[in-house]
């Protein structure tokens, strides 16, 4: 069952945080086979995936090379914070770890709340980067795979998957709130300078065996002014 992380971001503002399997992400972003339109589009998705992986080995020669493959990776790593709410679209039933300083309709309210708020950001990016896409299709004429369309391929399919499930998360999934003294600390590191707060981040991620959850608190964590 998915566990779900309530992490501490700023006063009074949490993010939802999980960890999932590369290959779960990989089947989560994938269009289904099936029609013209979906054929173009699996194909263009594995494309950008075979595109990213090419960039991750860095074998670019020349600067252009170098800085296309930056790009794909920084737009990659990207596209992976999606990886919650692409999970959520086959839950029934999560587990939400919280802060045990938050009471269960505390808690729930910031979660809907962030549900919310992911529902109407991807609907309103799918409609803004279809558009692109379709735009894009003048680039098939240039020699050369097409970047900006797998790209936004991908986009568009990632926030498909993105607003299905956080619809799923606010009209059909039964959460179950678990109070966690280790989200309780990182809500006292906030405030605390990135570089003195590093270790205590670590050494939480470890106990909770979050690979990616310090560099995920590092880009959420906002101190208070």
């Amino acid at each position: 069952m998915l566990t779900i992380y309530l992490v501490p971001a700023r006063k009074g503002r949490y993010e939802l945080y999980s960890e999932a399997l590369e290959s779960d992400e990989a089947e989560a972003a994938a269009p289904q086979p099936g029609g013209r339109i979906r054929r173009w589009m699996t194909q263009a998705n594995e494309q950008w995936h075979l595109l990213v992986a090419q960039a991750r080995q860095q074998r670019g020669a020349g600067r252009v090379a170098r800085w296309r493959d930056r790009v794909v990776c920084a737009l990659a790593e990207s596209i992976a914070e999606q990886r919650t709410m692409w999970a959520l679209r086959r839950e029934t039933t999560t587990t939400v770890r919280m802060p045990a300083t938050l009471a269960d309709g505390e808690a729930k309210a910031l979660l809907m709340a962030n549900l919310a708020d992911a529902r109407r950001h991807h609907l309103g990016w799918l409609i803004v980067d279809t558009i692109i896409l379709v735009a894009s299709g003048v680039l098939a004429l240039v020699p050369g795979p097409n970047l900006l369309a797998y790209y936004f391929v991908f986009r568009c399919v990632g926030h498909l998957q993105s607003w299905r499930g956080a619809r799923q998360g606010m009209e059909v999934i039964a959460w179950t709130f678990v109070p966690d003294q280790n989200l309780t600390e990182l809500t006292h590191l906030v405030d605390v300078p990135r570089t003195t707060r590093a270790a205590r981040v670590a050494a939480i991620a470890q106990r909770l065996n979050l690979r990616h959850l310090a560099d995920f608190f590092d880009r959420v964590a906002v101190p208070s002014t």
